[in-house]
């Protein structure tokens, strides 16, 4: 399955965040996952290093926008790139060529990710798939948000969100909800 890692370009090697990064990209390969990422920096690079130093494929999901915005190229871990003009269509790529998506500890570009595959499954403009949030901040916006515009939520974002404290559980997160999404399509 091709998994999608959101998260922020800010971690550096060796701190935290880039480790718990790294130790994702690593689960998903060893459970013969396909990583796809943004292909540069930060959790990007170190997703795909995690998977490509484990024997798996990693995926690039670049875009000729950012590289005008950032002296940025793809990160080396990266087998195979799909290159897309805009962030926008890059997005496209990420969201809805996955299986299913983990999102990491990120800014505004990650929330947009999340915000954005959400709302697709919401409107049924996509067909559901598994989407783990890791760390107690994703869960505190959602709760946050689902409690102040309430009237605006048709439905429980629950449907659609799982949470994971962290990484081992997100996996684990979102390899059953693939096995109850084809447990359904069988039926």
């Amino acid at each position: 399955m091709k998994i999608s890692i959101f998260g922020g370009s800010q971690p550096k090697p060796g701190t935290p965040a880039y480790e718990e990064a790294r130790q994702l990209g690593e689960l998903l390969a060893k459970r013969g996952h396909t990583v796809m990422t943004g292909g540069y920096i930060g959790t990007m690079e170190a997703a795909s290093r995690g998977a490509s130093e484990a024997g798996g494929h990693v995926i690039g999901v670049t875009c000729d926008e950012i590289e005008r915005w950032r002296p940025v190229k793809p990160n080396q871990w990266v087998a195979e790139e799909y290159r897309r003009e805009t962030l926008i269509e890059r997005m496209q790529v990420l969201i809805g060529d996955c299986d299913a998506a983990i999102a990491l500890s990120g800014g505004v570009g990650t929330l947009t990710e999340i915000a954005l595959m959400l709302n697709l499954m919401v409107v049924e403009s996509m067909h559901r798939r598994p989407l783990a949030l890791v760390g107690n901040g994703w869960q505190s916006v959602f709760d946050q948000f689902s409690t102040q515009f309430d009237v605006y939520i048709s439905g429980k974002l629950s449907d659609f969100i799982q949470y994971a404290e962290d990484v081992t559980t997100a996996v684990k997160t979102i390899e059953t909800g693939l096995q109850s999404l084809e447990t359904l399509e069988k039926e």
